[in-house]
């Protein structure tokens, strides 16, 4: 019965992470649709906007895929699952460290772009 529980709660996960996903894909399209219609395309601060955004819609869906996967498991599991485990966990972590490396990265980059026309005469 555990199991099966478990089972749920994990597939619950994977479908809000594969919900937040989209979620992030649908508005960094709608947004990157509305930058070209305004003209702004190419503009630094509206594509590392829509970077961040999407970047770290992503951050959250690997952060609940990686939660479902330890969730299933969780209960009872032969090494396989353990090795299994490990891997898509060291994948996973590897490719949310890119991720958070690249949001701090243009975050910065995106305050410096916001503050240079302030520091204009």
């Amino acid at each position: 019965m555990v199991r099966a529980v478990a089972s749920y709660i994990a597939l619950a996960l994977e479908v809000f992470a594969v919900f937040l996903v989209s979620l992030g894909g649908v508005r960094a399209a709608i947004g990157s649709v509305h930058a070209l219609l305004r003209g702004r395309g190419t503009a630094f601060v509206s594509t590392k906007e829509l970077f961040l955004g999407f970047a770290s819609w992503l951050v959250l869906g690997l952060e609940f895929e990686l939660a479902a996967d330890i969730v299933r498991t969780a209960i009872s599991p032969s090494w396989t699952d353990i090795g299994k485990l490990g891997a898509i966990a060291v994948i996973r972590t590897g490719l949310n460290l890119f991720l958070e490396r690249d949001l701090d990265k243009y975050a910065a980059a995106l305050r410096s772009a916001e503050a240079e026309p302030s520091q204009r005469p």
